[in-house]
């Protein structure tokens, strides 16, 4: 039997303080190391440096084209991340991909992006968060043919220094607490925390407690019906270590993020499978959770419980 010839993947970029189109590309494709030095994220050469390539690199898909509003940075970004096509408009793209990567942050743009993508039956990875409220995640929903188009997640979820592993769980007893803290701005980062939490913790009813907005730093407290609490706490800094902390009846233990290459590598991979069984590794279910509890921390009004 022949392999399936490799997925045409569009990248769509970029947001401020984003550089998922020189990463995600990068992990496709490979990379000139000299032009990926020249790299607005220093991180990102950084940590590319320590893995091998090609043998590191996703096979299965090329990321063939891309956009971005700012033209000497789309062409950077192809030299750096052995892109073959600049597009000279995002529409462009359809008919040349079989799938996108929304590679942008700002979810306010995520719906001018992705719909003309979305009705025309093109599977979709929307940068997290998917959106910041129910009525423009339901928006997206609305524009796709089937609902396995839609993929969003934040990388984090699939970062295995996060969880807790059975000594550490057995050592702290029963959770009683689990809360998460990242730097940034709530809209933007919320979902580094929220994403994972939901994920390691499964599905169940949760009921914000209240939500704390004070000098740019955002923190919501919610509780689950099984009697599990939580904390999602955005600091509005610029830096800061990503972590979980795992609160249980005997102790207590703290998880930090350290690799995102791993981390993204795993939710490109994810994606790139659910294109090819025409399957969502994020169903609908889930984005609701998760925008949910955005929606929540973004102010008293949007404060509710989910059924």
């Amino acid at each position: 039997m022949n392999p399936s010839p490799p997925l045409r993947l569009g990248v769509i970029g970029l947001s401020e303080g984003n550089g998922h189109p020189y990463s995600w590309s990068a992990i496709f494709n490979g990379y000139d190391p000299d032009v990926m030095n020249e790299c607005p994220f220093p991180a990102i050469p950084a940590y590319l440096s320590k893995r091998r390539f090609p043998e590191d690199q996703l096979a299965g898909a090329q990321v063939t084209q891309i956009w971005t509003q700012d033209v000497a940075s789309s062409r950077h970004i192809a030299r750096a991340a052995r892109i073959p096509t600049v597009a000279r408009d995002f529409r462009d793209m359809l008919g040349e991909v079989d799938a996108l990567l929304l590679a942008r942050d700002d979810a306010e743009h995520h719906l001018g992006f992705a719909r003309a993508f979305l009705e025309a039956g093109v599977p979709v990875y929307l940068d997290k968060p998917p959106a910041l409220s129910m009525v423009a995640l339901d928006e997206l929903f609305e524009c796709a043919i089937e609902p396995a188009q839609i993929f969003s997640c934040s990388a984090l979820r699939y970062a295995d220094e996060l969880r807790l592993s059975a000594e550490e769980a057995s050592m702290i007893g029963p959770l009683k607490c689990i809360s998460g803290v990242t730097p940034n701005s709530w809209e933007r980062y919320a979902a580094h925390i929220i994403d994972p939490i939901l994920s390691f913790i499964g599905p169940g009813r949760v009921t914000a407690d209240r939500s704390v907005i004070e000098r740019g730093r955002v923190t919501l407290c919610v509780d689950w019906n099984s009697g599990l609490k939580g904390q999602f706490s955005a600091t509005g800094l610029a830096s800061g270590k990503i972590s979980l902390t795992y609160e249980g009846e005997c102790g207590s233990q703290e998880k930090i993020f350290v690799d995102s290459f791993l981390a993204f590598r795993a939710a490109l991979q994810s994606f790139v499978q659910g294109v090819r069984q025409r399957k969502s590794g994020t169903p609908y279910d889930h984005l609701k959770s998760v925008v949910e509890l955005i929606e929540m921390g973004r102010g008293p009004s949007a404060m509710r419980s989910n059924d």
